[in-house]
């Protein structure tokens, strides 16, 4: 999620209608860290390869994201979403009533584990490795095959990449892990997004 991502919304046209609903919960709440409209077509992109399996989301806030993922979700596929808020919970579960796809729990982030493995793994929340949280393991995630998503970068114009003034460690985890085949998507001139694939060779 994006600082004033929800604000990004405003005078979008095309959106999909389980988007629309998630953007005026978030509105109507004050909630302004929704994931960009950017970072959300990626989203709806990436859940069509998914057919038949599962995606899983960390840190749903008011579901702006799992609602890209399940409009763009292909079919037979079930969506995994976790949220510790417990406001930001019940908005969100309004969102998605009447939406048999999707499954929106309360907790932490690493109790999403056990709704895995995951074709599609979206970290909005915990499990990142940002701040003093600890970074997921992925074979333990992901399916052979399975895609990882972690957003809110800025993009990166040398190497290393820095975050003020600092090689990014965050960033650096996910673009060097030995499990992963991983990349940096430049969305906007201010946002990037690593997306990885886990092959499955390591930890099978």
């Amino acid at each position: 999620m994006s600082e004033n991502g929800t604000a990004e919304y405003a005078g979008e046209t095309g959106l999909p209608e389980l988007v629309r609903r998630a953007v005026r919960a978030a509105g109507r709440a004050g909630f302004g860290c929704s994931c960009r409209p950017a970072q959300g077509r990626l989203l709806h992109l990436l859940a069509g390869g998914v057919a038949g399996g599962t995606i899983g989301e960390t840190g749903t806030g008011f579901g702006v994201g799992l609602a890209w993922l399940a409009a763009g979700a292909g079919p037979g596929t079930a969506l995994v979403g976790i949220e510790r808020d417990r406001e930001r919970h019940a908005a969100a579960a309004e969102v998605f009533a009447g939406e048999p796809a999707v499954t929106l729990l309360r907790g932490d982030w690493t109790e999403l584990a056990a709704a895995g493995p995951f074709d599609l793994l979206v970290l909005d929340g915990g499990g990142q490795g940002k701040g003093s949280g600890p970074p997921l393991e992925p074979h333990r995630w992901l399916r052979p095959g399975g895609c990882l998503v972690v957003d809110d970068f800025t993009p990166m114009s040398s190497w290393p990449p820095t975050f003020r003034g600092e090689p990014d460690e965050a960033r650096l985890h996910w673009l060097r892990h030995p499990e992963l085949l991983a990349t940096e998507l430049r969305l906007a001139p201010d946002l990037a997004t690593v997306v990885a694939t886990y092959p499955g060779h390591v930890g099978t």
